[in-house]
């Protein structure tokens, strides 16, 4: 059965106006950023946005003393609050994000307190489907009147909170017409790989990275999607044990205790399909040709978006300047493609 919300209204006016407000009265701080559209060697594009906003962004403090951590999640502010998923009975509610980049950027995190490094469960895809599905004017997608979802598990993977979340940007929010021209998401490229749904996982032959994704050939089921992402995951883990058995001493699987899944990686979905990419770095040194370091470059689960972030100035210069670097820093990230 799937998952009915129960809104009063349609969710990209929910969302909306909330940000709206949420922006008007500083509960939330949108950052500006500026956008360039840069490509790897093999042609595919990335958005590179620059945001010297980030770099002001109070870092956690990282010390000896033990600290209750404090979750966003728990008791999120009025100003910030969307509406409980589903309406009736929620097993989930819809947040803003407090510091975006990217306008209507909102959050789906669990009532309860479950773990981001657990596995997803059957409700968590159901829901994120539902929201995805709802976004879209009739229920009917079209190039930009969609949502992008995306999921960071581990501490390879970007995730910044532990309390399980998924995260959704407005695909029109991210194209700013002619400069993003060219630019489309990267789990669409990925998809059409694959001309029809197929039981065969999809990869992308121009990726550096090991990546995986299903094509879905109808409206999903809750246990529909829970079976894709047990697939994608069961060989997202396959292909880290053997980058770990073919390079001694590279990389660690994660302890397990307590329910913790052994790797890191980061999951995307929208209504066309799903996707898992398996990580090995949260992110790469952007070095010049003289060796010179220029910045550690962070990436999260926006790479299957096509996307990425700097800080710095100088990174945003050599990025542009030199866009080859880019596929270094993706085949850093994941588990490289085996020839």
């Amino acid at each position: 059965m799937r998952m009915l919300l129960g809104l009063a209204e349609a969710l990209p006016s929910l969302v909306e106006a909330q940000f709206k407000a949420a922006r008007a009265s500083a509960a939330l701080a949108f950052s500006q950023t500026e956008l360039a559209i840069i490509r790897t060697s093999a042609g595919i594009p990335f958005q590179l946005r620059y945001c010297p906003a980030l770099a002001k962004k109070p870092e956690p403090r990282k010390d000896d003393a033990p600290k209750k951590t404090f979750d966003p999640f728990e008791n999120p502010p009025r100003e910030l609050f969307i509406t409980d998923i589903p309406v009736n009975n929620p097993s989930h509610f819809l947040v803003l994000n407090k510091f975006p980049v990217i306008t209507n950027h909102s959050i789906l995190a669990t009532k309860i307190n479950k773990q981001q490094t657990h596995a997803l469960e059957e409700d968590d895809l159901e829901a994120t489907y539902a929201c995805l599905k709802a976004w879209q004017k009739n229920g009917v997608p079209s190039r930009q009147n969609r949502l992008f979802a995306f999921f960071n598990s581990g501490e390879h993977s970007g995730a910044s909170q532990p309390h399980r979340h998924l995260q959704f940007l407005p695909v029109d929010s991210m194209h700013e017409g002619e400069r993003s021209a060219g630019w489309e998401l990267l789990i669409d490229l990925i998809l059409s790989c694959a001309t029809t749904a197929s039981s065969e996982p999809i990869q992308h032959p121009s990726l550096p990275f090991t990546h995986f994704a299903y094509k879905f050939s109808s409206e999903p089921t809750g246990a529909d999607l829970l079976k894709f992402y047990n697939d994608l995951y069961r060989m997202a883990k396959e292909a880290v044990d053997k980058f770990i058995a073919a390079n001694s001493g590279q990389l660690s699987l994660h302890s397990v205790e307590e329910g913790h899944l052994p790797i890191s990686y980061n999951l995307a979905m929208t209504t066309a399909g799903i996707a898992i990419l398996p990580r090995r770095s949260e992110g790469h040194m952007l070095r010049g040709d003289n060796g010179t370091d220029f910045g550690f470059i962070q990436l999260n689960g926006t790479t299957l978006g096509g996307t990425l972030m700097v800080k710095y100035q100088e990174e945003w210069d050599v990025l542009r300047a030199q866009p080859h670097k880019l596929d270094s820093i993706l085949e850093a990230i994941g588990i490289p493609r085996m020839p």
